[in-house]
């Protein structure tokens, strides 16, 4: 049953990395991909009746960890306090910069929100991959199950870690140039006009990026994480993961040479997939490796009770059907492009 909640947790956290994913890439390339005031809202409307609802899969992370795998989660709650309280504060600038931009007609108002909505998205984008690199990485995890890192200590791979390192800030990158792209293309397939042109050229752009680190952060986690020669040893079926990556990236460039930008949408989509579940598999059956490779928090030792798990497993279900079907919903209700006087995200 432990396995069972451990994929699940993954799926969700990738269902949340695929949604609010494109809305931080698009937040990121806002400056970038609009120029008047009229083209920033075309790039708004196309996340405005969604961007709000995609943050609600982190919620629900957030909750089925606690009730899965709870150890899991205090521990990774309280070590993790610092960069929490920035990712919680930058969601909340973020929030604030889309809800407030329009509600007051001033030369100085609008170009700080648009500022901040940009520099929020941005560091959201490299604030998440740098917490994607912790797990991989491991942390210094001691018999009680708890670790404090600060924010940095000497930047290398030691027992006394950071949360910045530059194999974490290397994830942070790639997380930010594959939240880039991905945000573009979805800008790309939403509008219109000279936006959807400078979208489909940035997407371009951020791929060649994105495959270059891809490569690299590739080559360097197998020095980092032992487990995961080890787990693609073991089940060669686990290859599938990687495979689809790779599928998806090169996805991404063929269908923007043929211009099919839903397709390539969702290569981008393919892609992101393939990284998470891949790193996921490569943990497994760890859900916080420790640095010291004793104590690890797994699967095991960190799950809640066993009649607690199936009950909840039946409520969980319930649950995510009622919220596909919201989101089903909300995304037809949306569809198609959104033109330049659009006001989705001014409400």
């Amino acid at each position: 049953m432990e396995t069972v909640w451990f994929c699940l947790v993954a799926i969700m956290l990738a269902v949340y990395v695929l949604l609010d994913g494109f809305d931080l890439g698009a937040g990121a390339i806002h400056l970038l991909v609009a120029k008047t005031n009229e083209e920033k809202r075309q790039v708004l409307a196309s996340i405005g009746p969604v961007w709000d609802g995609n943050e609600v899969w982190l919620i629900g992370v957030g909750g089925t960890l606690f009730f899965a795998f709870p150890l899991l989660y205090a521990s990774s709650f309280s070590g993790f306090y610092l960069p929490l309280m920035i990712v919680l504060w930058l969601l909340i600038l973020r929030g604030a910069s889309i809800e407030f931009r329009n509600q007051v007609e001033s030369a100085v108002w609008i170009p700080l929100w648009d500022f901040l909505f940009c520099a929020s998205s941005l560091l959201l984008a490299i604030f998440y991959g740098a917490a994607l690199g912790n797990v991989v990485r491991g942390v210094p995890l001691d018999g009680s199950g708890y670790f404090f890192e600060p924010l940095w200590t000497n930047w290398r791979l030691g027992e006394q870690t950071g949360i910045l390192d530059w194999y974490t800030v290397l994830v942070g990158v790639l997380a930010l140039f594959a939240l880039t792209m991905h945000g573009s293309l979805w800008v790309y397939m939403k509008t219109t006009g000279v936006v959807n042109e400078r979208a489909g050229r940035l997407a371009n752009l951020a791929w060649w990026t994105v495959i270059v680190f891809t490569i690299l952060i590739t080559a360097v986690t197998f020095a980092v994480l032992p487990q995961l020669r080890i787990n693609f040893s073991r089940w060669p079926w686990g290859f599938i993961f990687p495979i689809l990556s790779i599928a998806g990236l090169l996805g991404v460039r063929f269908e923007l040479r043929g211009r099919n930008e839903r397709r390539a949408f969702l290569a981008s989509c393919a892609y992101l997939t393939g990284m998470l579940t891949s790193i996921v598999f490569s943990i497994y059956p760890m859900v916080l490796p420790a640095r010291d490779g004793v104590h690890s928090l797994t699967i095991s030792n960190a799950k809640a009770g066993a009649y607690g798990l199936k009950v909840g497993l039946a409520w969980w279900i319930v649950g995510m059907i009622l919220v596909t079907g919201y989101f089903q919903y909300v995304y037809r209700s949306s569809s198609g492009k959104v033109a330049a006087d659009t006001d989705h995200a001014q409400k």
